[in-house]
């Protein structure tokens, strides 16, 4: 769901952009590529920034290791807004990004999800797991999304990795993996708490938030691409997601704020 809103998102910009600016000079338009855990306060932010500058963003979505090599193989991307610390920090090492643009914009926190329509007073999601009461495990590729590394990392921690190999099913990315939760093609499944806390709605799942300590911190890093070092608008953006403006709405969608 959230991915067809930034596509419809960014489709409509872009016809809006070909209608009505002519040849107004490339600045003004910032292209994202971002973490599909944060495709919900993405468009929040799109939203709040485009107000404030009359600037434009246009987004791609995907996991942050087909991200990153969509970037490193030439994708033209001003901004990438990763899931992980590493392929920012890797983008700089290969004079791909620069150095001193580099800020983390969020914490993620992991959750352990299950479809809709659990009955009340049955065992939670992280006691089905521990028990075994479940059928199919979803988590995102661990090679590719952070998230998915994150669970693995906590099935370690309980010492399920074994257990449960024969049960996992794997999504390429984080909102893959919640639409498998979603749609009942697994009965339980680790997502991003971001994808079930949405300002306004109610969770479409029970869930379990997993604790902190289960698996490494999740934080998650943006950083300017070189090509658009001189790209004011991208600039603008960056500075604009380390406001208090925009780390208070990253935060309604249930995201802890960096240090």
């Amino acid at each position: 769901m959230a991915r067809s809103l930034l596509l419809r998102f960014a489709v409509a910009l872009l016809v809006a952009l070909t209608a009505a600016l002519g040849g107004q000079a490339r600045a003004d338009i910032v292209w994202l590529a971002v973490a599909s855990n944060f495709d919900e306060p993405m468009l929040a932010l799109a939203g709040a920034f485009s107000a404030r500058t009359g600037h434009t963003l246009l987004v791609a979505n995907g996991s942050t290791g087909h991200l990153y090599a969509q970037i490193v193989n030439g994708a033209a991307i001003d901004i990438f807004l990763a899931a992980d610390t590493a392929r920012p920090a890797r983008l700089v090492e290969d004079g791909l990004a620069v150095a001193d643009s580099v800020q983390t914009y969020a914490i993620g926190r992991l959750a352990l999800m299950e479809p809709a329509g659990a009955t009340a007073g049955t065992p939670s999601p992280l006691q089905r797991l521990q028990s075994g009461d479940y059928r199919r495990l979803a988590l995102a590729n661990p090679d590719l999304a952070p998230y998915g590394a994150a669970a693995r990392q906590v099935l370690d921690h309980l010492e399920l990795q074994t257990a449960s190999a024969s049960r996992q099913v794997f999504g390429e990315n984080i909102g893959q993996t919640y639409a498998f939760i979603a749609t009942g093609n697994a009965d339980l499944g680790f997502v991003a708490l971001s994808q079930i806390r949405h300002p306004g709605s109610a969770p479409s799942g029970r869930h379990d938030l997993v604790p902190d300590d289960w698996h490494d911190p999740i934080r998650q890093d943006a950083v300017l691409l070189e090509r658009s070092r001189d790209n004011g608008a991208a600039r603008a953006f960056m500075d604009f997601l380390a406001s208090p403006e925009a780390r208070n709405i990253i935060a309604t969608h249930g995201y802890e704020a960096p240090e």
